[in-house]
């Protein structure tokens, strides 16, 4: 392997020269169709239909992007090009063009007008180049090209892909290597090797039942024993999340870390495994939270290159401070809005993390009223949404790395905000720079840390109902009653029209019979693909939406259109970021066999008209159980010297109460029984793992020929199936 010889190495690597023509990006969807067509006087032509459906991702030049398609076949005694219409003021255009050549010459034709009479077709290949037409008298400028042979093909004769664009083959000037200098990586390389799923059982059940305490626990001691909590929580985390089991995982570590915290204030900071591993959960799980949340304000940042530097020093000589500051006082104004009203928005399995680190403050620190909140706020704003506002390349809201003004404007609004989300006494004291204190003056105000505990309370609300509502300034939530049709649960039931209370929390939307009584009906949140209107032609019914399910559709008739779109509204919300929201719906109603708007008949059809609140979330977690547990094994197996000295130390602690030896000082162990048992579990598994690799390698050592590039697996009931990850130079913020 290329990458396994630089492994754990520190290695400099010569930079290459790139130019303009080199830089591409984006892609570009091509159908080909190879066909037969007899001509007047009988002779069989072989024409191509080369159609360019559409592109996607096309850089935006100068501000623009007015892009063609040019399209050329090309073969020994021939380029023959044609173009496309220019599609204006769009970076994914809709091309739909279709372009008919010549693969083969009737033998009529003469040598004088072409320089061979029949042409192989696996000698000529396609050539499309997608161009930005520019009013620069430069010309156009090129974005990026694609060639394809024409024996992909094959029998069919049809062939249909998407193709990622690439850059000129003899783009950019010569330059001298040794002039554009070196960079430093330090590459880990890891090979996989899982196996069948029983084989982890042992480890897995360790890992996903927790011993009690929990400092016992398998989870709790591979934190220990890795060199860094990261290690350790990123593949805990996914194994959690895979199983459904990550709250009460977090739940059970995030209170025991509170119990060993002393003072309210630095609660959450450390890099602790808990914390490491809510931030890995934010990350899987909130991504697209952030992203409806935070891009649409900083790609207008991006944009506008609004200058608002506030360091005297570092003021040009253009700028005026008072307006810098004013700029970045609105941004930072209009960030900490969205954050603030985005609760409605936060994943469930956030919010009901959340729910359990307040839960564990206000029980361990009763007399500090502010650690209900701080607890929360101290993931919101402090390792959620400020790094993203930091670095917003890093989580997905920006293509690449922000210029250098861009940055630095980022960066003040990040501390503002993360000062903001602390709740500290003395805030102006948090600044070591005096132009931040200064800066910061227009925030010291009360309605800002209302603000603050006002959205740790909707993300608590949002997992848990109105039990917390007490705390809220003003609700999230609506109480109705509506009209509703029967969901047709029973097959002969009458499917009529009855009056119903309905309540909607962040984690489900029930009706009621009466206001008080228990639910008829509870639809989760997650469970909501889609809330759109319903045409009136319907049912003959004015002000009527939809909540669409995975089986069905409840319709709902509101008692007036402002009403009703009240409840679309905050519907969309609460379940915008849901994992699989649909992207097309009904319009009409099912009825009599059929859909109304379509005329399909089957009621499982897909939508026919595109969803108005938004595309799917896509927050779906391609994760392998099996595969995380190998990694999981083959940290314990790098680490199996500390797991034999953590016994050790547990067997110290068990037969003898003076202070800790210094070598095990280290580990925290809380209870050196349970532990000790929980060790011994995790080296027997480990052991047999270690066995079970041994005998594959030596399997598939006595079945691999000398000389022979192949690899043969072994045993069919032993089948592994190899696993390559390379990763350089990760950065934490």
């Amino acid at each position: 392997m290329y990458l396994q010889k630089y492994h754990g190495k520190d290695t400099w690597f010569q930079l290459q020269p790139v130019s303009a023509d080199s830089e591409v990006q984006g892609k570009v969807h091509l159908e080909l169709r190879l066909s037969e067509v007899i001509t007047d006087s009988g002779v069989i032509n072989h024409k191509l239909a080369t159609r360019v459906l559409e592109c996607q991702g096309l850089p935006i030049v100068n501000g623009q992007c007015d892009p063609y398609a040019a399209v050329s076949l090309l073969g020994p005694s021939r380029s023959e090009a044609k173009k496309t219409k220019v599609k204006r003021k769009t970076n994914n255009p809709q091309f739909e063009d279709v372009f008919y050549f010549e693969v083969t010459r009737p033998l009529s034709y003469t040598k004088r007008q072409f320089d061979v009479e029949e042409e192989d077709v696996d000698k000529l290949a396609l050539r499309v180049d997608l161009w930005n037409a520019s009013n620069l008298k430069f010309g156009d400028e090129f974005l990026g090209g694609v060639r394809v042979p024409l024996r992909v093909l094959g029998q069919a004769g049809v062939h249909d892909a998407w193709y990622f664009l690439q850059p000129r083959e003899n783009g950019g000037k010569s330059v001298k290597v040794e002039e554009l200098g070196s960079l430093r990586l330090n590459i880990v390389y890891t090979e996989d090797h899982v196996f069948p799923s029983e084989h982890y059982t042992p480890l897995r059940d360790l890992l996903l039942h927790s011993a009690n305490p929990v400092s016992a626990s398998t989870a709790h001691i591979l934190g220990e024993v890795c060199r860094e909590k990261q290690e350790a929580a990123i593949p805990l985390v996914r194994l959690f999340l895979h199983y459904g089991k990550i709250v009460p995982f977090i739940s059970a570590i995030a209170h025991a870390e509170v119990n060993r915290t002393q003072d309210p204030n630095t609660i959450f900071r450390g890099n602790s495994l808990t914390s490491k591993c809510i931030d890995e959960t934010m990350k899987l799980a909130g991504m697209h939270y952030l992203q409806v949340t935070l891009k649409p304000i900083i790609d207008e940042i991006c944009t506008e290159h609004k200058p608002c530097e506030i360091d005297p020093v570092k003021l040009k000589e253009s700028e005026n401070l008072d307006t810098n500051r004013e700029n970045l006082r609105q941004y930072v104004d209009r960030i900490f809005n969205v954050i603030t009203t985005s609760g409605v928005r936060c994943p469930t399995v956030m919010c009901d993390i959340f729910f359990s680190l307040r839960e564990s403050a206000a029980t361990r620190f009763q007399v500090d009223q502010d650690v209900r909140y701080t607890a929360v706020s101290s993931f919101i704003f402090l390792r959620f949404f400020a790094p993203a506002i930091l670095s917003p390349n890093l989580f997905h809201l920006r293509p690449h790395h922000p210029d250098p003004a861009t940055s630095r404007t980022l960066t003040l609004i990040s501390k503002t905000i993360q000062t903001l989300g602390s709740l500290a006494k003395s805030k102006s004291a948090n600044f070591k720079e005096s132009y931040m204190a200064a800066f910061y003056d227009y925030f010291n105000e009360q309605k800002y840390a209302d603000a603050v505990k006002n959205v740790s309370v909707q993300f608590l609300c949002s997992s848990h109902g109105v039990n917390l509502c007490h705390e809220i300034t003003s609700l999230l939530f609506l109480f109705r009653f509506m009209i509703k049709r029967a969901q047709g649960r029973n097959r002969f039931g009458m499917k009529n029209f009855k009056k119903r209370w309905f309540r909607l929390t962040n984690h489900e939307f029930t009706y009621h019979k009466t206001k008080g009584e228990g639910a008829l009906c509870s639809i989760p949140i997650e469970n909501i693909l889609a809330v759109e209107r319903l045409e009136e032609e319907s049912f003959k019914m004015k002000n009527m939406f939809q909540v669409i399910q995975p089986e069905r559709a409840l319709y709902i008739q509101a008692n007036n259109c402002v009403e009703a779109r009240d409840w679309i509204d905050i519907l969309t919300k609460v379940s915008q970021c849901n994992r699989k929201r649909l992207s097309t719906y009904h319009p009409s109603a099912y009825l009599n066999g059929h859909w109304l708007c379509c005329k399909l008949s089957a009621d499982a059809a897909p939508g026919c008209t595109p969803c108005t609140g938004g595309l799917p979330a896509n927050i779906q977690l391609d994760v392998d159980g099996d595969r995380e547990t190998e990694r999981i094994y083959s940290l314990f197996s790098t680490y199996m010297t500390k797991l034999i000295k953590m016994q050790e130390a547990c067997g110290s602690k068990s037969v003898y109460d003076g202070p800790e030896q210094e070598e095990y000082s280290s580990f925290v162990i809380d209870d050196p029984q349970e532990t000790y048992k929980t060790l011994k579990q995790i080296v027997s598994a480990v052991q047999t793992l270690e066995q079970q690799h041994t005998k594959y390698k030596r399997d598939k050592f006595k079945k691999t020929k000398l000389g022979s590039q192949e690899h043969p697996i072994g045993d069919k009931s032993f089948q592994c199936y190899i696993r390559q990850q390379s990763e350089s130079s990760t950065y934490s913020i």
